[in-house]
Formats: C-alpha cells, structure tokens, sequence
C-alpha cells in the first residue's frame, strides 16, 4: 500500500471513530443552595429566597424543593440549573422540572397566583 492509500486508510479510521466516540457532556459545578425570585401576583410583591439543595420551604401557599442546582462550566457562557418540585396544598404538585436563570422561559413556572424565576445558584 502506497503513502496515499494509508493516509485515506487513516482519514476513514478517524472519520469513523468521530461518529462512534460518544459525545463529551457539558461540564456543571454543583452549588448548594439555590436563590429563587418569587413575586405574588395577587399582592404584587417580589421577595428573594435561598433554599438549600435537598430541603422544602413553604412560601405563602406553595412548597418549594430544590432537588439539584448547578452553575455552567466557568469556561462558558454564565448560567444555572435548578430542578424544581413546586407544589400546593389544592393541587399536589404542579410543577417538577429543570428552570434556568439565562432562559426563563423555556420551562415557566404556570400557576395562576405566583411568578418563580431562578436567580443563581450558590
């Protein structure tokens, strides 16, 4: 085999390896506590909680638990992670999902009275 022909031999090799090698995740670092906006729509209020990984606290009429809370890799772009377990003494638990502090949006809190928005991760 000439030259050539190892070096396509190669090019397929490492072509292939691309494809199969999995694909390296995202790096986190895991904070303890997560610091929640909360605004009461019926009074119009905004308070600021922390709630430490692990734990429950009641606000008002609604329980938060903070099951994870993480910060993105310092390397990139700044942002935070927290799943959520949100719940109330009518309805059981509404809410049970990852919220990010860059995205609010994308997985909102949907309850008539409250507004939870993550601010960071500590």
């Amino acid at each position: 085999m000439d030259l050539g022909g190892i070096i396509n031999s190669m090019k397929k090799i490492f072509a292939l390896l691309l494809c199969v090698l999995p694909v390296v995740a995202d790096a986190y670092i895991e904070r303890n506590i997560a610091v929640l906006r909360i605004m009461d729509k019926d009074a119009g209020k905004v308070q600021q909680i922390n709630i430490p990984v692990g734990n429950e606290l009641q606000f008002e009429k609604i329980f938060i638990n903070v099951r994870n809370c993480k910060q993105s890799d310092p390397f990139q772009a700044e942002d935070y992670f927290a799943f959520l377990e949100i719940s109330d003494q009518d309805k059981g638990k509404f809410y049970s999902n990852w919220m990010t502090r860059n995205e609010p949006g994308q997985n909102p809190l949907q309850h008539p009275d409250y507004d939870v928005w993550l601010v960071r991760c500590e």
